[in-house]
């Protein structure tokens, strides 16, 4: 079984897991960015493919591979796979969907107690010798606790859960909308309750986002979707870049017709420096806190999607159909 993977060498190395599959299986590295025909050169042979989440795996690269059968995300996100072309050809695409869903959640409520305390903005003034000027103005101001806080979950998976988890003994009052809810024991159990989108912006002080990258999702907030926030609502993203109109955001944040924003994730990646939220203007880029899509790379994460990975080949090398997380 010939593996190639495309990502970091380092990453791959160490969070490999001690199983049998793993001694007998011949390993090829390659590094993100590296060009489809460096990648056939090193393994053209290759049964598998593993690729970070951000690593595109297209139809020219899957069509030219003859001997391949699963390209599997090291991610739970797989929008860079080409899955019409592997699907074509009968080729297994799997993720790592709930390994991740606990240090994201962390993540975004991170980010929530961040805006909503003015973190940065602390930080600054304490570093530049304004503490008690900005703690005065702040104890005038104020801000919410998050205890006394509506959160809305528009989309509500196993991230989207997680965090309702961690928030519910704060005392949080929480909404979540999703294609299909979720029957009344489970709602009772994460403490929290239907309602339409437009309720939920309308609503809550804090959306947070957990739809995956789709059609229908691309750019969803946008302009209208920020239009029905509260003007003291804030927007947090753990999910993809891809899922807001960055140009409609930075204009609510410059307009103030939201209060902040906490992202964990801008598009494209790597982040360029035209990308409108990272050149506001001084006022509302206090208003925005940005953290480099690390939600879900905490170590236990990485061990845990590279087993995944690692047996879903073991099973594929068995001659096995079912594997875990099949998305194609």
């Amino acid at each position: 079984m010939l593996v190639l993977t495309v990502g970091s060498e380092a990453r791959t190395r160490k969070y490999l897991p001690d199983l049998p599959i793993t001694r007998d299986a011949e390993l090829v590295c390659t590094e993100r960015g590296v060009a489809n025909d460096d990648l056939l050169a090193a393994a053209p042979d290759a049964d598998v493919i593993v690729a970070d989440a951000i690593s595109p795996v297209d139809m020219r690269l899957i069509e030219a591979m003859p001997n391949l059968k699963l390209i599997h995300s090291e991610g739970v996100a797989f929008n860079a796979i080409d899955i019409e072309a592997a699907r074509a050809r009968g080729i297994a695409v799997c993720n790592c969907a709930g390994v991740n869903a606990g240090t994201v959640a962390e993540q975004a409520v991170m980010l929530m107690l961040m805006c909503l305390r003015r973190a940065l903005e602390g930080d600054r003034a304490v570093r530049e010798g304004r503490q008690i000027a900005l703690k005065e103005r702040m104890m005038v101001e104020g801000f919410r606790e998050l205890g006394d806080c509506t959160v809305g979950f528009v989309g509500f998976g196993a991230i989207g859960q997680a965090t309702a988890r961690y928030l519910r003994p704060w005392g949080c009052k929480m909404l979540y909308n999703k294609r299909h809810p979720l029957d009344e024991g489970l709602e009772n159990e994460l403490g929290v309750r239907f309602a339409s989108l437009d309720d939920l912006l309308a609503t809550c002080d804090i959306v947070s986002l957990h739809v995956p990258v789709t059609d229908e999702t691309r750019g969803m907030v946008d302009e209208a979707f920020l239009a029905k926030m509260r003007s003291d609502g804030v927007l947090i993203n753990t999910a993809r870049g891809d899922i807001v109109d960055q140009e409609a955001l930075a204009a609510a944040l410059e307009e103030g017709s939201i209060a902040a924003a906490g992202l964990d994730t801008l598009t494209p990646e790597p982040v360029t420096l035209d990308n409108p939220l990272v050149n506001l203007s001084p006022e509302a880029a206090g208003r925005i806190v940005f953290s480099p899509h690390v939600g879900g790379v905490a170590e236990g994460m990485f061990y845990r999607a590279h087993r995944t990975i690692w047996e879903n080949i073991a099973r594929l090398a068995a001659g096995e159909e079912e594997l875990v997380n099949r998305v194609c």
